[in-house]
Formats: C-alpha cells, sequence, structure tokens
C-alpha cells in the first residue's frame, strides 16, 4: 500500500477516535445515563434524537422519619442518592448506611445535594421506627429522608423507577417476595440516573462523591 495512503488512513483513524472520545466526554454528557435494568452505560448528548426520551424517575409520595410527606417534588433541582434497606438488617444495611454517612458529611453544608432510604419492610419500618433509626445513626434530616409507605409503591419504584434489584426483571406478586439490593443510585436534577455503586464499598463511595461533583458542573 502505498505510504501517503496508508499514513493518511492512520491519520483518519486517529481524527476520528479523538472526535468520537470528544463527544463522549463533552462536559455536558461526562456521566453517562442509565436507561434499563442492565445498567448499560450510555453517552447521550442534547443533540441525540434518543436525549428527549432517557428514563426518567416517576412520580413518587412516601412518608419520612418526620411522619411528613415526600414527593419527586421533594428534589424538584436537587441532585440525589437512593437506596433500599431496612432497619432490622444485621449486616448490609448498617454498612451502606455507615457509607452514605460520608455523603452527609461531605455535603452537609450544599442544598443541593440530598439522600433518600426507602425501606423494604414497611410492615416493620414505621414512622416511629424510622425516626429512632435516624437518631442512633445521627440522621440530618434536612439532607437525608427516610421513608415508607405501602409496600407494592415501594417495590415498584424500587424496581421499575430505580432498577434496584439484584434479581431484576422480577415482579412482586407474592407475600413472600422481597427485594434487596445493595446498590445506591446517583438521581440528577432532572430525574434520571447519572450512576450506580456498591453502597458497601468505600472505594466506590469515593466515586459516588467524585461524581455528585462532576454532575455540580453539569
Amino acid at each position: 500500500m502505498n505510504k501517503v495512503i496508508l499514513a493518511g488512513l492512520v491519520s483518519f483513524c486517529i481524527w476520528s477516535c479523538t472526535e468520537s472520545k470528544k463527544e463522549r466526554m463533552n462536559p455536558e454528557i461526562e456521566l453517562p445515563f442509565y436507561n434499563e435494568a442492565t445498567f448499560t452505560p450510555e453517552w447521550i448528548s442534547e443533540r441525540d434524537l434518543k436525549y428527549d426520551s432517557i428514563h426518567t424517575i416517576k412520580d413518587f409520595s412516601f412518608i419520612n422519619q418526620n411522619g411528613d410527606i415526600v414527593t419527586n417534588g421533594t428534589f424538584d433541582g436537587k441532585i440525589y442518592v437512593t437506596n433500599f434497606f431496612f432497619t432490622i438488617c444485621p449486616n448490609v444495611c448498617p454498612r451502606m448506611t455507615k457509607n452514605l454517612k460520608k455523603i452527609q458529611t461531605e455535603f452537609a453544608e450544599d442544598e443541593s445535594v440530598k439522600i433518600l432510604s426507602h425501606t423494604v419492610m414497611p410492615w416493620v419500618d414505621s414512622v416511629g421506627r424510622l425516626a429512632e433509626y435516624a437518631r442512633l445513626n445521627d440522621i440530618d434530616d434536612k439532607q437525608w429522608q427516610l421513608v415508607t409507605g405501602d409496600k407494592a409503591d415501594l417495590y415498584s419504584m424500587a424496581r421499575e423507577a430505580y432498577f434496584a434489584d439484584e434479581g431484576f426483571g422480577k415482579t412482586a406478586t407474592t407475600e413472600e417476595d422481597f427485594l434487596h439490593t445493595e446498590n445506591i443510585i446517583l438521581i440528577d436534577t432532572k430525574r434520571r440516573i447519572r450512576g450506580v455503586y456498591n453502597g458497601t464499598l468505600p472505594l466506590e463511595i469515593k466515586r459516588l462523591i467524585e461524581d455528585i461533583q462532576t454532575l455540580k458542573k453539569e
């Protein structure tokens, strides 16, 4: 092959890859979007036809540790991280709570960052029990909401809105059905999923904090 043609092809490939990377790492979309339960990351530009159909968190209404109603409106214009837990969980949930407290501490003075934790055992986790859990774990109710409500509503949010179930695709149809996940989900100001993290691992929480800082710059 002619050396000039070969050099031209190599230069084109380098340029093409560079431009592709620049598009993917465009500051507008530095963090990916997650649109389905396999959590396959997608970098979708505002110029992309798919942009207007990005998965968003549906409306919700639950009761927090103070007995107040918490809705999607509570988080309008906010970045928030969310998870699913239960107060009598002996091992995984305490680790998740401990790690989420790092988020609470890191963004203690930042009104734009919130935390939302849903119980998966509403028949156990009453408002009073959530209040006691919040007290024992030094949870700041101005920043961190613990919520309970109807089981079907909670499980629907977990599986359909946040894709937050180890056995994704299941349907809560029986009394024996129980949801469990170690995932912490990062939601942007437009109610879109921007990150997924193992809530039991400190290194993942460090990455989450970095991603929140990145998201704040969008």
